[in-house]
Parts: structure tokens; C-alpha cells; sequence
């Protein structure tokens, strides 16, 4: 657990809040973590990963930030963020030149992974008042789950623990959940990603019991599509509001899914799995109180950040993100992934 102080009382706050989730696809410093296989991106691993390289990767990733400021004439207010190495490549990231005035600061902690992969939050300190933070361990203690691997495999199995981040924005408790599911490796991991769903769903109903009225806001790389499982059934993500109970979460990418929108894309076919989703007090609440907007065509309540600098403009790839590499070639692109984000509002 992690506490950290409230800043000054006299700080600015605006009444409408952008927060976000990117998979910074691979974020790794040039330095071997003691621990963690992350040895491909190393000067002399397979990826030759280079200062100058990383420098680039800094850079791209910054300027996608900087990206949506300008669209939103605004930072994030929150912005979530998937395939992080360590504290270390956050720090770099938030002192780019092109975002260094958001003055982001970082939660994060050191997860199981054996890639080395984290979860974090960055966040704005003069708007946001961290109240907690801890990182939710993933487990196999499911009444509800079947598991395909045997209890030897499970002791074994690592993957990237659940950030929850408690915190007060404008007077109002959050409960943010940033996660990136299990892989999809060899076809496999549903019931895995169910858990994961499982896992954020049961404590943030705790953190609803203990705080009434609590806004809980769950994103990430979910590995899953807003249809499947772990977000539909375990998660209880409803595509419509007039859906959405006081027990349910609702799933704005869900309907933008089934029109065909696309955050990635995997042997030509599209797909969200970077997914945003908000509990029922975002949804129905009192006039004052902070609210998720529609902000496509008044229809769509996410957004899928798109740019042309950000995807291919031709070759077999065309229409699809930019990444950093491809086919094993370093192609000083951006993301494998399109950030997304909400938009709340009071």
C-alpha cells in the first residue's frame, strides 16, 4: 500500500476530466532488471535495442500524449499506461520535452511478470488527491471460474498484478483499475482474463460497500473484446446506459465494437481490447455530480485516438497502428495499440 499527500487546497480544478488507457507496446530501458526475461531489449539482444532507440520510443510516445492534449485542449487528466519495464522508463517518459508540462506524476509498482511488463497511472497532482494505492495480486481463488491448468501450473503461472488506485477528484472518492489481462498466446487464457474481470469486479464492489457513491473506473489491455467474457459477464459491462444497474458496469467501447471501430488489429482483424469501463455512479447520478460524455457523434461515450502519424499508410499493413516493429525490424513507429479514453463531466 502506498499513501500519498494531498496536495494544496487552493489548487485548480476543472469540472470536465479527461482519462485515458495506452499500451505503450513495449516499453524497456537498455539496462538487463535482475529477475526479469527482458534480456531482447538489451544493445545486444535481438531487438539491438539501442539508446537511440529507446530515445525514439521515448519521444513517439510522448508525442502521442502531447497529441491528445491538443485535440482535447487538455491533458489527461488520468492516463493509465500498459507494457512499462519499470519506474524508471516512466520517469523518462514524463520528463519529454513535449509533455514535461503536464508535470505527470507516477504510481507504479514492480509486478510478477516474467517479461517485466507493469501497469501505472500517471496522473495530475494539483487536480488529483491520492487517498490509496496497491497492487491487487492475481489468484486462482475462484467459486465461480473452471481453470484449464493444473494446481502445479498455477503456483507457476505469472502475469501482471491489477493497479487500484483510490483517490479524490473535486471532492469525489474514484476507485481507478488499470490491468493488462492475460495473453491470447496459442488461443489460450480465456479463463484467465475471466479471473482478471472477476478479480477488479469483487473488490471494487468492496470499495462500493465501504465508500457509497464511489465513481470506479476500470481500463486497460483486457485482451479480450468488450463482447467476451471477462468483461461482459465477469465485469457485468452493459453496452447501453438504460442497461446498467447498480451492480453492473457499463462499457461504452461495446457498442463502437459492434460498429466496426478498432484499437488494434490482429492477422487482419480488428479488434478492442483497450477497453474503458464505469460503474453505475458515473452513469445515473445526481445533476452536479461527476458524469461520463458522449464525445463520438453524441452517440459513442470512448474514443479511439487515431492520427495518421500514428498508423500505416501503405504496404500489407495499411490502416493498421504504426508499431515500433515489424516482421523483426525496428521501424521507429509508435504503438501496436490506439490509446483510448472518456470523458467525465460534472
Amino acid at each position: 500500500m502506498m499513501l500519498i499527500l494531498v496536495p494544496s487546497a487552493g489548487a485548480q480544478k476543472s469540472r470536465s476530466h479527461v482519462i485515458g488507457f495506452y499500451n505503450l507496446e513495449n516499453l524497456f530501458d537498455t539496462y538487463h532488471d535482475e529477475g526479469k526475461n527482458d534480456y531482447e531489449y538489451l544493445p545486444e539482444g535481438g531487438n539491438q535495442w539501442t539508446e537511440a532507440k529507446y530515445q525514439k520510443k521515448l519521444y513517439n510516445m510522448a508525442h502521442v500524449i502531447a497529441a491528445m492534449k491538443e485535440d482535447n485542449k487538455v491533458w489527461h487528466t488520468i492516463l493509465g499506461v500498459s507494457e512499462v519495464e519499470n519506474r524508471h522508463v516512466l520517469e523518462d517518459l514524463v520528463a519529454e520535452p513535449e509533455i514535461a508540462e503536464a508535470n505527470y506524476q507516477i504510481i507504479h509498482y514492480d509486478g510478477p511478470d516474467r517479461r517485466g511488463v507493469d501497469v501505472a497511472l500517471l496522473y495530475k497532482p494539483e487536480i488529483v488527491t491520492i487517498v490509496e494505492s496497491k497492487s491487487l495480486p492475481f489468484t486462482f481463488d475462484s467459486e465461480n471460474i473452471k481453470f484449464s491448468m493444473t494446481p502445479e501450473e498455477q503456483v507457476e503461472f505469472r502475469t501482471r498484478d491489477i493497479l487500484m488506485v483510490h483517490c479524490i477528484i473535486d471532492g469525489e472518492h474514484f476507485a481507478i483499475y488499470v490491468c493488462h489481462l492475460p495473453s491470447r498466446l496459442g488461443g489460450k487464457g480465456q479463463d484467465l482474463r475471466a479471473r482478471g474481470g472477476e478479480i477488479i469486479y469483487l473488490h471494487s464492489m468492496e470499495m462500493m460497500k465501504e465508500y457509497p457513491g464511489i465513481k470506479c473506473i476500470v481500463m486497460g489491455d483486457m485482451n479480450d473484446n468488450p463482447v467476451d467474457d471477462s468483461m461482459a459477464v465477469y465485469l457485468h459491462g452493459k453496452g447501453t446506459i438504460d442497461e446498467v444497474g447498480p451492480e453492473d458496469y457499463f462499457s461504452p467501447f461495446l457498442p463502437m465494437f459492434n460498429a466496426g471501430y478498432s484499437s488494434l488489429y490482429y492477422r487482419g482483424e480488428g479488434n478492442i481490447y483497450d477497453c474503458i469501463l464505469v460503474n453505475d455512479n458515473l452513469v445515473h447520478c445526481d445533476k452536479g455530480s461527476f458524469k461520463i460524455q458522449p464525445i463520438i457523434k453524441k452517440k459513442y461515450y470512448g474514443r479511439i485516438f487515431s492520427k495518421p502519424f500514428m498508423t500505416n499508410q501503405s504496404g500489407a499493413y495499411v490502416g493498421t497502428p504504426f508499431r515500433t516493429f515489424s516482421g523483426g525490424q525496428f521501424t521507429g513507429g509508435y504503438s501496436d495499440h490506439y490509446p483510448t479514453y472518456i470523458v467525465i463531466k460534472k
